[in-house]
């Protein structure tokens, strides 16, 4: 499989939840850094983590670069957007994300995570209904 097929192989499986299989595809001591510097040791402490933030969360892909390291790691990241259901049950979508990771040997050994979840509020609004003047707001704060 090649690391590109790899990463989207592995979000969709955290998508769905299985754990077991995700952590497969991670190396021992991988690195996995999520926004606001926050580090985990596993698939599993980053998913208790984010109970506390969201009920789900999905992604789409705008687009995905790969290239080869002079070391044959290979780095694969991925841009789309963000959409799901805050903890309040509201749903949520077109929030930005970046995806980066490095796989050697077939396996994750990095994973780092940038988005906009916190900088739109979307976890925060207990309504689906917000201003015009709000999402305007969210808007320009995501350019």
């Amino acid at each position: 499989m090649s690391a590109k097929d790899l990463i989207q192989t592995f979000l969709r499986t955290m998508e769905a939840r299985d754990l077991d299989t995700a952590e497969s595809m991670m190396a021992e001591n991988a690195v996995i850094i999520f926004p606001g510097g926050k580090r985990f040791s596993s698939q599993r402490e980053m998913v208790e983590a984010a109970k506390g933030r969201y009920q789900s969360v999905k992604k789409i892909f705008d687009d995905i670069e790969h290239f080869t390291r002079d070391d044959g790691t290979e780095v694969v990241y991925i841009r789309g957007t963000l959409y799901g259901v805050n903890n309040h049950g509201v749903a949520f979508e077109n929030i930005r994300y970046i995806d980066r990771f490095v796989v050697k040997d077939g396996k994750i050994i990095e994973q780092h995570v940038w988005n906009d979840l916190a900088e739109s509020a979307v976890l925060e609004r207990k309504s689906s209904d917000y201003s015009d003047s709000e999402a305007k707001t969210s808007e320009s704060s995501q350019d």
